[in-house]
């Protein structure tokens, strides 16, 4: 009776092994259609954000490329008159500051495509031109705006007219002005003006003078600054004339180190000289006898008192 009972388990033990192995495809069968599923979700989900012909690597990395450089600069701004462009001006950041306090950065308002500046009081003439910029209301600064004051010129001795940045003018707060005059800001009238900083601050050239004590407290910059006036041809900026400083920091140290490199070689060739001297000098001094014992000294001394009874 023990063993049948033994044999019974040993029976019900292994139908259940069996069982068991029988179950696992159809387990894993069921996690294959579940992940075919879920892969199928997946595409399925890939097709409700991106339509259309499947995309190849080079344009995926074309996409990129262009993701990575899509900081580029704003188009110019442009003032029209008579539906022609006049003025075109660009820069690549435009800010401004009041003493010690956090910059007013203006780029976007004054470049961006929504257009959010406002240029209708711009004027344009045969012999002088206004650029006149108004933000409205920029963080604490009310009704704040930026007037570029131009003249075009003609000078007999170039045979040529040339037009100048003459002043830049802030106004705010309606009756608060500020004014910044321009120096060496100008070119031939039939080329553009560019600069890499136009700044009333010191360590960019300071092109832009305060006019008063309380234009000091201010700070303009433009960075890699380009305008033009008169003579635009086709909505696009002429050839530049970009802006040159007789003394930048780079010349200035070379020549401070070619002063440096002369003033060594003018000690080197003295010490040279000098030398040489030396040993000319050397060369004419006769020669010097110098006894070398006791007794060689006493017949030094016993001939030059024979000489001395002579003399």
């Amino acid at each position: 009776m023990a063993s049948l009972w033994k044999h019974f388990c040993i029976l019900i033990l292994h139908l259940r092994s069996s069982a068991s192995f029988h179950q696992q495809p159809a387990s894993s069968s069921a996690s294959a259609v579940r992940d075919e599923g879920s892969k199928t979700t997946m595409r399925n989900e890939e097709n409700l954000f991106f339509t259309g012909e499947p995309e190849n690597p080079l344009a995926a990395q074309r996409k990129l490329l262009q993701a990575a450089g899509a900081a580029l600069p704003f188009s110019p701004l442009k003032v029209l008159s008579s539906g022609e462009p006049c003025i075109l001006f660009q820069a690549r950041k435009l800010s401004l500051r009041f003493e010690k306090q956090r910059p007013v950065d203006l780029t976007e308002l004054t470049f961006s495509p929504q257009k959010l500046v406002d240029t209708r009081e711009s004027l344009c003439q045969q012999d002088k031109a206004t650029l006149v910029m108004r933000f409205g209301d920029v963080e604490e600064l009310r009704g704040l705006s930026i007037r570029f004051q131009l003249s075009n010129t003609f000078y007999e001795s170039s045979g040529q007219w040339w037009f100048s940045v003459d002043r830049v003018s802030v106004s705010y707060n309606t009756s608060e002005e500020v004014v910044f005059n321009a120096t060496d800001v100008y070119a031939p009238a039939s080329s553009s003006y560019r600069c890499l900083h136009v700044s009333s601050l010191q360590r960019y050239s300071g092109l832009l003078l305060p006019s008063t004590e309380h234009a000091q407290r201010w700070a303009i910059t433009f960075i890699d600054f380009q305008i033009q006036a008169f003579n635009i041809s086709e909505g696009r900026f002429s050839p530049a004339s970009d802006c040159t400083t007789v003394l930048t920091p780079a010349i200035l140290m070379g020549l401070i180190t070619s002063l440096i490199l002369l003033l060594v070689l003018a000690y080197a060739l003295h010490m040279v000289v000098h030398l040489k001297h030396i040993e000319h000098d050397d060369d004419q001094k006769p020669d010097i006898y110098f006894p070398q014992s006791p007794e060689q000294l006493d017949h030094c001394c016993e001939e030059s008192s024979t000489g001395k009874i002579v003399m």
